[in-house]
């Protein structure tokens, strides 16, 4: 798939940096309807009030979202993002809700209430570690990993949630050829490591695409949408001072077709 000029332009509006074209293996159906998700009249009050800071509109334009995909969120949490995607790709698209067995005392029973009495049919939850995914080879369109893969640097009472590497192998198994890896967390700073993860929730860019790109898989652009220049990048990101208001990055990713 070719890139629209009209497209490149959406995008540099946005403040969003493009490195590649994505190639021409995909072929997706229509833009997802994620406006019309965001008004759904069943949608929870609260993810309401949360999307002036979480941008979800502007982040799954950018990811290139489209109706009739199949989508793995990896640590999906409470699914914030998994009411608005489910909604979004329709009918003929999927989701599976993903979270590690060692973060769901974090969850509390937020996943039950989400799925509960099958208010989103084309969702599937999926409790595993990160390195060992519930899903087939070539089988997904796109992975999202929103605000979590510092989390590789972090075990929870001591309990390792997947080693790296082993991760980011299994996401670019599970990724059909030209699918796509949606990657969004609280930075750190330079040469802050891994351990960041484990202490102040955050990691560092630059190592956040090596494991990705060690993979396997290719850089095809990054944004600045969530990025705040007064977060000092070294401050727990439950700190009252700077919750919420955090400096992510947010790059998308690409396997080969």
């Amino acid at each position: 798939m070719n890139l629209t000029t009209s497209r490149v332009r959406d995008w540099a509006a946005g403040g969003l940096m493009l490195v590649l074209t994505i190639g021409s293996g995909l072929v997706f159906g229509a833009d997802a309807d994620v406006a019309a998700a965001l008004a759904h009249p069943d949608r929870p009050a609260a993810d309401t009030a949360a999307d002036a800071t979480r941008k979800p509109a502007e982040i799954l334009n950018f990811a290139g979202l489209q109706t009739g995909m199949d989508i793995f969120e990896l640590e999906a949490g409470g699914g914030y993002f998994t009411e608005i995607i489910s909604r979004a790709v329709g009918i003929n698209g999927s989701v599976v809700l993903h979270e590690a067995p060692g973060l769901m005392g974090f969850v509390g029973d937020r996943i039950d209430l989400r799925t509960a009495n099958n208010r989103l049919a084309n969702v599937r939850i999926s409790l595993t570690n990160f390195d060992t995914l519930d899903a087939a080879d070539n089988s997904i369109d796109m992975v999202t990993w929103i605000q979590g893969p510092h989390e590789l640097g972090f075990a929870p009472e001591g309990v390792n949630l997947g080693d790296p590497t082993t991760t980011f192998n299994e996401i670019y198994r599970i990724l059909k050829p030209g699918g796509l890896y949606l990657a969004i967390d609280h930075i750190a700073t330079k040469d802050a490591g891994l351990e960041a993860g484990g202490t102040i929730h955050r990691i560092e860019e630059s190592l956040a695409t090596q494991m990705a790109t060690d993979s396997g898989l290719s850089l095809v652009r990054k944004s600045d949408l969530l990025k705040n220049s007064k977060d000092p990048l070294t401050a727990h990101v439950f700190n009252p001072l700077i919750r919420g208001k955090t400096s992510q990055f947010v790059v998308l990713y690409q396997k080969p077709d």
